[in-house]
């Protein structure tokens, strides 16, 4: 007889209490706080066919899925690396005759194939917030808003908004700064490291600018303008401009107009979320399309965040009574005290003890009693 194992697969780990239950509180906050704005909640499944959720996938994340063949369809699955995907199909599908703006919320677990430094595991919680039919400025400050606000919720203090322009090099290599599809995956990776000698050694110093661009909001905005001399950016200039006097005074404001990490389907604007005392991102949004089956595109704005940092920190966490009801106990009492908030312990044989069970009081007769 094989011995019981608690080795799980590498990224993996099991929840354990009281963090599994922070982790329900900070979700239910957040939800809460979604909810408070109009957004209804669905829940797409863990996994779809391949075929279909690759189909509404960009860039490197098509490698990244955890594969496995369906035993009664004999096709091949996929486990979801990302819920905002989703999303879209459903409102695309089983929603696309409900009236615009849809607002919809979600949470649930993704999965991947493969970790990194960062981010270790392999599994984690995904919360989020669509809005889909428009992507004008004022969804967008909304969706920026909402998104702070969750964060708060949560109890997360010293925000950073980082806003970013996704399809920014893309613009600039049709126009006024032409580059070929091999030029501009060189240039973006030089943007990406912000490696001024490198662009130079590519022939590409007209890029230059935009690495100065990159700061605190004003200082970068700033320079960025002076930089499109040709007005060719000025429309989504002014528009992230917008979104961000809406934010002010509730967020830390950055610009890094050449950021590409985690938005490789957002189009003209995109956001990152930080906050005091985290090293990587708690979330992103932005703006993006969603694919109908008639191949009509359709214009959204949303955010996901990520809270698995959040709630190994603590957050969620919340202190509470507990209640040990000995052998004996009246129940009718016991149920009242529930209904007021008491969590309580029955005890199960005279061998229990009240504070090995966690409990901070006892119900004697009709007393409550700290332990």
């Amino acid at each position: 007889m094989q011995k019981p194992s608690n080795l799980l697969p590498e990224g993996f780990h099991d929840a354990l209490p009281p963090q599994a239950e922070a982790a329900s509180r900070l979700e239910r906050d957040v939800l809460d706080t979604l909810l408070s704005h109009g957004y209804a909640r669905v829940t797409p499944p863990l996994a779809e066919y391949e075929d279909s959720l690759t189909a509404r996938m960009h860039g490197e994340t098509k490698s990244d899925l955890m594969r496995f063949v369906d035993p009664i369809s004999q096709r091949t699955l996929a486990m979801r690396p990302d819920i905002t995907m989703q999303v879209g199909r459903i409102a695309a599908t089983s929603m696309a005759e409900q009236p615009r703006p849809l607002r919809l919320s979600y949470s649930g677990q993704v999965l991947k194939l493969r970790s990194g430094q960062l981010q270790p595991e392999r599994s984690r919680l995904q919360i989020g917030a669509e809005l889909i039919g428009t992507d004008t400025v004022i969804a967008a400050c909304e969706i920026v808003s909402v998104a702070i606000e969750a964060l708060e919720q949560a109890g997360v203090k010293g925000i950073t908004v980082d806003f970013t322009l996704p399809d920014l090099i893309d613009i600039l290599a049709a126009g006024p700064l032409p580059l070929n599809e091999a030029q501009i995956a060189e240039v973006q990776a030089e943007l990406d490291m912000k490696d001024a000698g490198g662009l130079a050694a590519i022939g590409a110093t007209g890029y230059l600018p935009l690495i100065e661009s990159t700061g605190p909001f004003d200082q970068a905005m700033e320079r960025l303008r002076t930089f499109d001399r040709e007005g060719l950016l000025t429309s989504r200039l002014d528009g992230i401009a917008e979104i961000a006097a809406s934010i002010k005074g509730k967020a830390n404001l950055t610009l890094d107009p050449t950021e590409r990490h985690g938005f490789e389907y957002q189009n003209w604007f995109g956001f990152t979320l930080f906050a005091e005392g985290f090293v990587g991102a708690l979330g992103r949004g932005g703006s993006y399309e969603i694919a109908h089956m008639d191949e009509e595109k359709e214009q959204a704005v949303g955010f996901s965040l990520y809270p698995n940092p959040l709630i190994d920190a603590g957050f969620g966490a919340k202190a509470k009574d507990q209640l040990f009801l000995p052998l004996g106990h009246d129940n009718g009492a016991a149920r009242k005290l529930r209904g007021e908030g008491w969590r309580t312990v029955a005890a199960l044989s005279e061998k229990d003890d009240a504070k090995a069970l966690g409990c901070t009081h006892i119900l004697n007769g009709d007393e409550i009693q700290p332990l």
